[in-house]
């Protein structure tokens, strides 16, 4: 049969440790002049609802003309830090032996449904060597919508697979959301805020601590 793994990415396959924070950061003093004092909730969320938010929450006003510039910015910023978040970030445990073994199977195809902006989706699974294994032009990112559930219905039809043939893998209630919206099976990793308990209270199909047994994930992705 075949099968599409679509993959989130932060807390779910990587961990910045602080790193994409910073750089957002910088990207937003870069576009805005003005230092960020806080920025709005990330979990789950997209890079243009965590601007609209974050802007708010310094008296600054939206647009699409904003949001595209920022963009390009982060984008940017990503690029010109690829090292450093090489250096002080990680694969999370059990991620790149999962997405290889998953590579080595004929009929599964993998790529990502993200909040992240696509230049930065690259660089961060490139700085870990998980690029190899992601077919980034199926995948959906911050650029193409909003809210998750779109975002899921942006790979699909992208990928051309139908919701029964997809399976998503995601540490937020807004991942399992966006792919139980779509009619696609949500397996809820717990290396993110929320714990397994609130995964399953979200409605994830299954639920792991981590990605670290490969052949037990194996086995609910393909199943």
């Amino acid at each position: 049969m075949p099968l599409l793994v679509l993959w989130d990415i932060d807390h779910t396959l990587v961990d910045t440790r602080g790193v994409g924070r910073e750089l957002w950061a910088e990207a937003f003093e870069e576009i805005t002049g003005r230092s960020m004092r806080e920025q709005a909730k990330v979990d789950g969320s997209t890079e243009a609802v965590i601007l609209r938010d974050t802007l708010r929450l310094h008296g600054l006003r939206d647009s699409r003309d904003l949001f595209e510039r920022f963009a390009q910015a982060l984008g940017a910023v990503h690029v010109r830090h690829a090292a450093e978040l090489r250096e002080r970030g990680r694969a999370l445990p059990g991620a790149p032996p999962l997405l290889a073994a998953l590579a080595g199977r004929d009929g599964v195809a993998q790529t990502v449904v993200t909040g992240n902006i696509r230049v930065a989706a690259e660089v961060k699974l490139a700085a870990f060597g998980l690029d190899r294994y992601i077919d980034l032009s199926i995948g959906a990112f911050g650029e193409d919508a909003d809210e998750r559930p779109e975002l899921v219905r942006t790979a699909l039809r992208r990928a051309r697979t139908p919701s029964q043939d997809a399976v998503l893998v995601g540490d937020t209630p807004y991942d399992i959301e966006g792919g139980l919206s779509c009619g696609v099976r949500v397996i809820g990793v717990a290396t993110g805020r929320t714990g397994a308990d609130g995964l399953r209270a979200a409605g994830a199909t299954h639920v792991v601590a981590d990605l670290a047994d490969t052949e037990k994930t194996l086995k609910l992705l393909t199943k």
